[in-house]
């Protein structure tokens, strides 16, 4: 029977190859999104673990949060590019779930020991609606299944549908955000210490605004992770 399924299984990878979403190999476990060479070229920050960091520092004066970090350095034409472009333009969840996984590992074996809840940066209703899921909630259900933590997506909600964010500078970021996000189960949230998730950070505009109106709530502290950071 195992040949029978083996050789089943070589029949459909002839027609329909499963391949690395980093390189494109098919020397790749048939469960998995990346090879084993990709994991080992992901640009890691190892920020989980040291205070101060970039992500942390980019808060600082502007949100008030106990920890911050990302997983892996974003920058142009590279493979975390690629990874986020699969996960956000390709209809690939299966490579979020996966990195999610791989930020839960990072998360559970670092000094982000107190969270209560989870929540993705909510996601504009139109993108939403085009897509069809919040990139940041599959990444959110990956590090949960890690890290046993609960994963609440509809705690917080964006009140308005903002431009993308990817062309403009850091001042109208900033602009783009006021008034976006609002706490819709403030019950959730009390004296609760939330992991705030999206998947990049780079002026940090989005999380911020978001965090501030988590931190309106009685008790709320909150922490922030991200798949990665732009350099």
């Amino acid at each position: 029977m195992s040949t029978m399924r083996s050789a089943l299984a070589d029949f459909i990878h002839l027609f329909y190859p499963h391949v690395c979403a980093g390189c494109g190999s098919d020397i790749i476990d048939i469960d998995r999104q990346l090879c084993l060479y990709c994991i080992s070229q992901l640009p890691s920050t190892h920020f989980f673990n040291q205070p101060g960091n970039p992500v942390e520092k980019n808060f600082y004066g502007r949100l008030n949060v106990v920890n911050a970090a990302s997983g892996y350095f974003f920058t142009k034409h590279s493979l975390i590019e690629a990874v986020i472009y699969e996960l956000k333009y390709k209809g690939n969840k299966l490579i979020g779930f996966e990195m999610g996984e791989r930020l839960g590992h990072l998360l559970a074996n670092s000094r982000f020991n107190d969270i209560d809840i989870i929540i993705p940066l909510p996601l504009n209703a139109q993108r939403f609606k085009k897509r069809g899921y919040n990139q940041a909630e599959v990444l959110s259900e990956g590090i949960g299944s890690i890290w046993n933590k609960p994963v609440v997506a509809n705690a917080v909600i964006r009140n308005v549908n903002t431009e993308t964010q990817t062309h403009k500078g850091r001042i109208s970021r900033w602009e783009n955000m006021d008034g976006v996000f609002a706490v819709a189960e403030p019950s959730i949230i009390q004296d609760k210490h939330v992991l705030l998730v999206d998947d990049v950070v780079t002026t940090g505009a989005s999380l911020e605004a978001c965090g501030a109106e988590i931190l309106k709530v009685s008790g709320a502290k909150i922490s922030i992770a991200t798949l990665a950071y732009t350099i």
